[in-house]
């Protein structure tokens, strides 16, 4: 009994260091920010937070991207593809392709027999025409 308490006790202990710590070493390791005493000092502060912004956001929003947003969307979609797709989505589109295939062929063979029909119709009009046109421009 008396052993479970120091127990606890001990864990309350490093808890609350494991808290206090690290706050007190990341306030330490930053620099106080001023506030500026003059409209000079707040237009200069401004400029150089703005020069600071045009030269690293860039680099800073792509490393984001890179590092932490491709990451999650790429772990989205492989788990879209391994438990939605794959199972469910992807047999439907094979059923429904396979019943369709021979209305499919079918549909195919008539729109190649009407651009052979249309083809035979036009070409010698096309022809005569041209030719006629090429008569006229040596007149």
């Amino acid at each position: 009994m008396i052993y479970d308490l120091k127990i606890k006790k001990l864990v309350i202990i490093f808890i609350i260091l494991g808290i206090i710590l690290p706050i007190v070493a990341f306030t330490q390791a930053q620099t106080p920010i001023k506030a500026p005493e003059t409209m000079e000092e707040a237009k200069e502060f401004g400029q150089k937070t703005l020069e600071v912004g045009k030269k690293e956001l860039p680099g800073i929003i792509e490393k984001i991207w890179r590092e932490e947003v491709l990451p999650i969307w790429q772990k989205m979609g492989d788990w879209f593809k391994k438990n939605i797709w794959e199972p469910y989505i992807k047999p439907f589109f094979r059923k429904e392709i396979e019943k369709r295939k021979p209305v499919i062929k079918e549909e195919f063979q008539k729109e190649k027999e009407e651009m052979k029909e249309s083809v035979k119709k036009e070409v010698p009009k096309v022809g005569k025409s041209l030719w006629e046109k090429f008569k006229e421009l040596i007149k």
